[in-house]
């Protein structure tokens, strides 16, 4: 079997800094189950991100398990939507 991860666009609680440093706090499910962020390990431009499109990895530790929030910058032609965050789930295919 092969493993490959799908996106699943999350809604993410941020705080905003005065400098503009965007810093999560929580994720919230499609079914309203909220997880607190206990830690923001690292920041980093997200390598995963399809051609074309930008954003940033946050290496983040949720009740002691660090995993990865993407934040996906949307194009300069949707002013009023900076982006979304998406974290990655394994899904399994069969070969």
């Amino acid at each position: 079997m092969k493993r490959a991860y799908d996106k699943v666009y999350v809604k993410v609680n941020t705080d905003f800094d005065s400098t503009g440093y965007m810093q999560p706090r929580s994720i919230v499910w499609s079914d309203g189950r909220v997880f607190r962020i206990d830690e923001v390990r690292d920041f980093r431009p997200a390598a995963s991100l399809e051609k074309n499109h930008s954003g940033y990895c946050y290496t983040i530790v949720i009740r002691g398990v660090e995993r990865f929030l993407f934040f996906e910058k949307t194009s300069e032609y949707f002013a009023s939507r900076v982006g979304r965050w998406f974290v990655e789930c394994p899904i399994v295919e069969q070969e």
